[in-house]
């Protein structure tokens, strides 16, 4: 008893007091559900190769993309995003390995579906750069410029060579005016309106990209500035989600997910289709390597970060923890 009485009669901590009743009174929860395995797979590779710069993430063969599909569906995990890396001297101006049938990324499709079926959401990353020789997610015209209606001409293309492989979702993240709509249609073309399109609507330039383009290899020659979001800008994020849904997006993302939470939420506040976060790979090693120089609880923090983009409005989170953390919960 307080010297005051019974002040304060309020008292919070109450529902803090013991680890089963944080549990019951937690507003936020994580589901493996939630969780969507970005995954790379290299053309020519007889074995995983580590990234150096996100330790514990690989490229993987196409053998061992298969074992890692099964790992995520074992866990629970919903999805996995595919990403294709192709030999170098398969690149090109237009992305040609992007739209061949028989390309790195069509034949992981393939390869995945054959493993895994409808247990698994297979998704596919729609996009140019890992097939370019210039690294680009379009292509340029004769000022070196990404020339945005040529450019969805090739998207067209790729959304039908993906969905023929077996994509279950494609993820168009190249940033190009009208891809959705685009999109929807090629796909709409070929009688595959069942194939659902993640638009990744607010998908700002970042510097939390750096070590996905080791992870894919890239050849970037300049910047995307022209194409990808001005981190300063909110409204323009909510002017491309009124775009993307109009042109018939099934789901949005914002990318990066940690330092953009502000406009998840908006976005999340916007809309009544579900919304995807990516924990990009910046945010992945700045954890990893601080967690591995002592410097923070490596288990508690990829927790908390996740805990983050779910609390900010996120039903969909794509992780490169997702496989462990759905093991873990």
């Amino acid at each position: 008893m307080s010297k005051y009485g019974s002040f304060p009669s309020v008292r919070p901590r109450r529902l803090r007091g013991s680890a089963v009743m944080r549990r019951m009174v937690a507003e936020t929860r994580l589901h493996p559900a939630d969780l969507v395995l970005p995954a790379f797979v290299r053309e020519g590779i007889t074995a995983p190769v580590e990234i150096g710069s996100m330790p514990g993430v690989f490229q993987h063969t196409r053998d061992s993309l298969r074992k890692a599909a099964v790992d995520a569906v074992g866990a629970g995990v919903s999805g996995i995003m595919l990403y294709g890396v192709p030999d170098d001297d398969k690149k090109d101006a237009v992305g040609s390995a992007g739209t061949d049938p028989d390309g790195i990324l069509q034949v992981a499709l393939r390869d995945v579906r054959a493993e895994v079926g409808d247990e698994l959401l297979v998704m596919s990353d729609l996009c140019l750069d890992e097939f370019t020789d210039h690294g680009h997610c379009g292509v340029l015209d004769a000022e070196g410029r990404v020339d945005n209606d040529a450019t969805l001409e090739r998207y067209a293309e790729m959304a039908q060579v993906q969905a023929d492989a077996g994509a279950h979702v494609v993820g168009a993240s190249g940033m190009m005016d009208g891809q959705i709509g685009v999109v929807r249609d090629a796909l709409d073309q070929i009688d595959r309106e069942d194939v659902a399109i993640l638009a990744y609507t607010a998908k700002y330039s970042s510097a939390f990209y750096g070590p996905f383009r080791e992870a894919v290899a890239s050849s970037l020659k300049g910047d995307r500035k022209t194409y990808q979001q001005d981190p300063a800008n909110v409204r323009e994020s909510l002017r491309e989600l009124a775009l993307d849904l109009a042109e018939g997006a099934d789901l949005v993302m914002v990318k990066p997910a940690g330092p953009y939470l502000d406009i998840l939420a908006r976005v999340a506040d916007a809309v009544d289709v579900p919304v995807a976060a990516y924990q990009v790979s910046g945010e992945y090693a700045m954890i990893e390597a601080a967690a591995e120089r002592g410097w923070i609880d490596r288990d508690r923090a990829i927790m908390e970060a996740l805990l983050g983009i779910k609390r900010a409005g996120a039903s969909v989170i794509l992780t490169y923890w997702a496989t462990e953390v759905a093991r873990r919960l």
